[in-house]
């Protein structure tokens, strides 16, 4: 039996870090991020944790910090957001190259200019291509949930990893939540035993040496191996978690996927709202459902394909946009995956949404399925590269 509580999603994350008890957090403020390490030194301060709590005086400094630590040989977290992710961007290359399996907690929130603080996933679809392993949570649940597998998976396949939530709306917001038993947390996550170290007695090795020309590609390819490997681990993480909490884990979530004939594609905390304008569809005899991105490194390119092959017309929610003059990134990632596998039936376009925390409402979501029912009935796309409530 769980324990009930009510808290935070960034609360959530620090009380699972401190179940955890791990040896470093290299640790720099960021809304709104900022209260996960606040949280988490005040455990440090109470002697309920062993870990050393390094401040430093940046992000990349942060970044930095747990990198030399996870080569030392201990786990090393961190926490960020937004600028803060960005400035850590030439360190979150080096730990996935160096392959460390870091954990870095992200409180998603828009990117400057114009300045703003409220979320979207400008910043960590901004560094989607860094090597890390990225988990998205719906709920302050989910967000703890995700970080109590997060270890697991990174350490099966020696890949650092991102645990995301929506900057303010699950980070800030407080929910009932069901915590698991410390002892249980600790049995799940196990200790942490690599291989091979830096301070390892007697042992000879480099972290982060210089690659020539004749041994880089070797490297990145061993490295591409781990992304795709990780899927595996996924599934086999999420069924122990399920034993443990009744609480199943995967790629994706799919909502009234069953028959549907509309959907829309998403990730992060929007989707509970999508859910909402389903039930209501659903009720007025509408046949739509939702596939829910919860994996996006490596992406589900084959739990994508199999659930959308049925449908008649799909939308993809992007909350960041790529400015690439076409899409946003998730949109061209489910269409990859849809060619990929051979899946040529169903008619998609994209959305872009909710960007620097515009309000994202269920008649917002009802919007885009009006939208896909006439895809369906005419067979017309029209453009795909829409934005959603905005103002002319």
């Amino acid at each position: 039996m769980g324990i009930r509580e009510r808290l935070s999603g960034n609360e959530a994350v620090a009380y699972a870090m401190k179940q955890i008890n791990p040896g470093v957090m290299g640790a720099f403020p960021i809304t709104p991020s900022t209260e996960i390490p606040q949280y988490f030194s005040t455990y440090v301060d109470n002697g309920e944790v062993d870990t050393e709590f390094i401040a430093v005086e940046s992000e990349h400094s942060a970044m930095s910090t747990c990198i030399g630590a996870q080569a030392a040989g201990c786990r090393a977290i961190s926490a960020t957001s937004s600028c803060g992710l960005c400035y850590m961007t030439e360190m979150l290359y080096v730990a996935a190259s160096d392959r460390l399996p870091i954990t870095l907690a992200v409180s998603c929130r828009a990117l400057s200019g114009p300045i703003n603080i409220n979320n979207d996933h400008s910043d960590a679809m901004g560094v989607r291509d860094a090597g890390w392993l990225m988990l998205f949570a719906e709920t302050n649940q989910e967000a703890y949930d995700n970080y109590l597998q997060a270890m697991r998976i990174a350490e099966a396949v020696s890949l650092p990893i991102m645990i995301c939530q929506d900057g303010f709306i699950t980070s800030h917001a407080i929910e009932n939540i069901e915590l698991v038993e410390t002892e249980k947390v600790k049995a799940f996550v196990g200790e942490y035993k690599p291989a091979h170290y830096l301070l390892k007695k007697g042992e000879s090795m480099a972290v982060g040496a210089y690659a020539t020309p004749a041994y880089y590609m070797e490297a990145k390819r061993q490295q591409a191996q781990a992304m795709m490997d990780a899927r595996e681990v996924v599934y086999k993480v999420g069924k122990e978690f399920e034993a443990m909490t009744g609480r199943g884990y995967g790629m994706i979530e799919s909502y009234q996927m069953d028959d549907a004939e509309e959907a829309i594609v998403i990730i992060g905390s929007s989707a509970g709202t999508a859910k909402e304008a389903i039930k209501r569809l659903r009720a007025q005899g509408r046949k739509v459902g939702l596939v829910k991105v919860r994996v996006f490194r490596p992406f589900p390119v084959l739990e994508i394909a199999e659930a959308l092959k049925n449908v008649k017309a799909f939308a993809v929610m992007d909350k960041t946009d790529s400015f690439n003059g076409h899409c946003g990134p998730m949109f061209a990632e489910v269409s990859a995956s849809l060619y990929a596998q051979g899946v040529t039936a169903p008619k998609g376009i994209g959305y872009i949404y909710g960007l620097g925390g515009r309000d994202v409402r269920v008649e917002s979501i009802e919007k885009v399925f009006a939208q896909l029912e006439q895809i369906s009935k005419t067979g017309e796309v029209g453009e795909t590269y829409r934005y959603l409530d905005v103002r002319g």
